[in-house]
């Protein structure tokens, strides 16, 4: 695999099985689907968005589509043409207010660009969600977000994929586009806090280009993958040399990227291997803030488990071991690591209650003197919601941020500088 060292390559492979693998396709909310079908939203969710059994089978093995799915098409007359009779479309938006402490602190002047004690964050999210089958086999998913954290400038599109469910009759399935690694494990875009799930965050292992595999053995699921590895928001012109070539590169170099899990059930638990290998460029310039172009290699290794303790009770944890190679120095291999473990509880149709700890180390990176040094993190998130109804919730959540603020302490501002304290009151709803 050009581009990847074979001792990291070697790390990862020796864990997964090379050939057919298991998809774990698990997509945000889709009332497009309820709408679609005639059915309440709690036939995939526990509680909006937390996926049940069925829903994640749904999204899963079933591939987006019940059995009677081109019931639900236009009768056209031509049984190679399946087309929906209403363009399946969701959204989903969210507001909120929030009470915080943390600040914006640019790290090379130390300037506080924002310290808003008291922060009205509304709409902090609008997009647009569409699902459909579009053969017995091909299913795609798509969102667009049109606002997001105050940015309302363009519509950035992050899951944006195509599925196969059984590629040749082999049993195995592929996935071709936009999608998150982290997905394999534990799908953000379906966490029940506003809190994020900050170790994939920390390690980059969210939203990229490629291909992933996947096949079941028994009680065994094994996904294989490949990815650019440079995020969904590069994209090169295609000069070779000349003008206005029409096409463009989604990729810098031929290396890519390879990740995978296995995972299976011991016991009440669900437990799987996660390991990804592959290059990035590495970090330069005042605090580490600018791109190099030293290719170096990052290695991921993660184990996950999930269970539910009783009805109602669902709780999850995950840790991932982190090597960055001569990432900052290129005589250092930077090693560190990240977690978090929650549990959400199904009180009622109206009530859930969640909590979230995540705490990181920066390990190597710390007393760097680079922006890095923030991956060190303790909080402990409570939250409640209330469900007006199935698809409309209320939110109350608290962070608790365990860290000492500490005083500059190099040249630049980073580190801890400022707690991350937060009370948040607000309302989510999909549609």
């Amino acid at each position: 695999m050009p581009g990847i060292a074979a001792k990291r390559l070697a790390t990862v492979t020796s864990f997964l099985i090379a050939g057919i693998f298991t998809l774990d396709n698990t997509a945000s909310a889709m009332p497009a689907f309820a709408r679609d079908y005639g059915v309440s939203c709690n036939v995939c969710h526990a509680a909006y968005p937390r996926l049940n059994d069925f829903g994640e089978r749904f999204a899963g093995e079933m591939n987006f589509r019940l059995a009677n799915w081109r019931d639900h098409t236009v009768q056209t007359g031509d049984e190679t043409l399946a087309l929906a009779k209403a363009l399946p479309l969701a959204a989903r938006m969210q507001g909120f207010v929030q009470a915080r402490d943390a600040e914006s602190v640019d790290p090379v002047s130390g300037e506080v660009a924002a310290d808003s004690s008291l922060d009205f964050q509304a709409p902090y999210l609008l997009k647009l969600l569409s699902s459909a089958p579009l053969t017995d086999n091909i299913s795609y998913y798509f969102y667009m977000i049109f606002a997001e954290k105050g940015a309302n400038t363009e519509v950035i599109v992050e899951d944006a994929w195509f599925s196969y469910d059984d590629l040749f009759n082999s049993g195995v399935g592929l996935q071709l586009g936009q999608f998150q690694l982290s997905d394999l494990m534990f799908p953000r875009e379906v966490r029940m806090t506003f809190q994020d799930f900050m170790a994939y965050r920390f390690a980059g292992i969210t939203y990229d280009r490629g291909v992933l595999f996947g096949r079941g053995f028994g009680p065994v699921d094994v996904s294989l993958g490949l990815v650019n590895g440079n995020g969904i928001t590069q994209n090169y012109n295609v000069t070779s040399p000349g003008y206005r070539r029409p096409d463009h590169l989604f990729d810098n170099d031929t290396g890519k990227s390879i990740f995978g899990r296995i995972g299976t059930t011991m016991g009440p638990a669900s437990v799987g291997l996660f390991g990804m290998a592959g290059e990035q460029r590495n970090a330069t310039g005042p605090a580490g803030l600018d791109t190099g172009d030293r290719d170096t290699d990052k290695t991921v290794i993660g184990v996950d488990a999930s269970g539910r303790i009783s009805d109602g009770w669902y709780w999850f944890g995950q840790i991932l071991w982190n090597s960055w190679d001569g990432f900052l120095d290129p005589a250092i291999d930077y090693q560190w690591t990240a977690g978090f473990a929650g549990v959400d509880y199904v009180h009622s149709d109206k009530w859930v209650f969640s909590a979230l700890v995540n705490v990181s180390d920066a390990g190597d990176l710390a007393d760097t003197d680079t922006i890095y040094e923030g991956i060190d993190m303790q909080t402990l998130t409570f939250a409640a919601s209330y469900y007006f109804m199935r698809n409309v919730k209320g939110v109350l959540e608290l962070n608790v941020d365990f860290l000492d603020e500490e005083p500059q302490s190099g040249l630049y501002y980073t580190g801890h500088l400022s707690k991350e304290n937060y009370f948040l009151v607000g309302i989510d709803a999909a549609f």
